[in-house]
């Protein structure tokens, strides 16, 4: 496949594996876009992270998580722009985002 630029490529591309949920960001868990599910930091596995950097202006930047969750048996994306924004996080759920967009 050619390289992919953009988040919205990147999201396609994993919609396509099936990566089909939409989730945010709370304070100590995911949460599904049509909230069916919250999952908690020790019921998910980040499969593979994607970042994208602004070329002048750091606001542009973001981060595109695939996410699954054996438990649920559900998979879905996460888009985090400029950085993991920590206030309000619960320390698990910062160390596993850190953790795993570091790998």
């Amino acid at each position: 496949m050619d390289e992919m630029t953009t988040v919205t490529e990147v999201i396609a591309h994993l919609r396509k594996e099936g990566y089909l949920q939409d989730f945010n960001l709370q304070q100590n868990c995911l949460v599904c876009s049509d909230g069916g599910y919250s999952v908690f930091h020790n019921e998910f596995v980040i499969d593979k992270v994607y970042r994208f950097e602004g070329d002048s202006d750091p606001a542009d930047e973001a981060t595109v998580y695939a996410i699954s969750s054996p438990k649920y048996g559900i998979k879905g994306i996460l888009v985090n722009g400029a950085g993991i924004y920590t206030d309000g996080l619960t320390d698990e759920m910062l160390d596993t985002l850190q953790m795993n967009k570091n790998k």
